[in-house]
């Protein structure tokens, strides 16, 4: 088991996304990912998403509160800007002083913050492969992110599969953690 923080592993998984998609071809955003009813420019805004998400919750606002503001298509314009801005906002309200200590108010209901902020990163790990899956770059990944990820993931898989976030697990490609990860998120 990995020794690394939440903050940490957030602040090394999005950079590691953020990495990828500064690596997007302007032919390459409406290509196809892994995530089958994403293309890449649909990925991207699901993930700015989930970074434009993170100050809202860790200031303890409600999805309620929130509202649809950040539904629907987040990037605009300038699609790897808005990605950046967003990360930066969202490591700035984790940074904040006391942030891992409070709690979260999700769908789904509350969550010590830190928690939240670890499922932040496993989903950069995750869709980090994907982008990188997306747009034929590099797909390694960071050992110490893979390992938290699949540990998080041994654990929550099926409750994510049931909600209709993964598809089934399939066989893994190779024996890795990175495979059995992959694999298990049923990619």
């Amino acid at each position: 088991m990995t020794s690394i923080d939440e903050a940490t592993a957030f602040r090394r998984a999005s950079e590691s996304f953020v990495e990828r998609a500064r690596h997007i071809g302007h032919d390459q955003w409406a290509g196809p990912t892994p995530c089958v009813d994403w293309n890449v420019r649909m990925l991207v805004n699901h993930v700015a998403g989930e970074y434009l998400w993170v100050p809202e919750m860790m200031a303890g606002r409600t999805i309620a509160d929130v509202g649809d503001r950040l539904d629907g298509d987040v990037l605009g314009d300038d699609p790897l800007e808005t990605l950046i801005n967003a990360r930066g906002a969202a490591i700035a309200a984790i940074d904040g002083p006391g942030a891992l200590e409070s709690l979260v108010h999700l769908s789904f209901g509350d969550l010590p913050a830190g928690e939240y902020v670890k499922q932040m990163a496993v989903d950069s790990v995750i869709h980090s492969w994907d982008l990188a899956h997306g747009i034929e770059a590099d797909e390694a990944l960071d050992p110490e992110l893979v390992d938290l990820s699949y540990a998080e993931m041994q654990a929550s898989a099926e409750a994510w599969r049931v909600a209709g976030v993964f598809g089934p697990e399939t066989a893994p490609s190779e024996d890795s953690t990175l495979a059995r990860l992959l694999a298990l998120t049923g990619r």
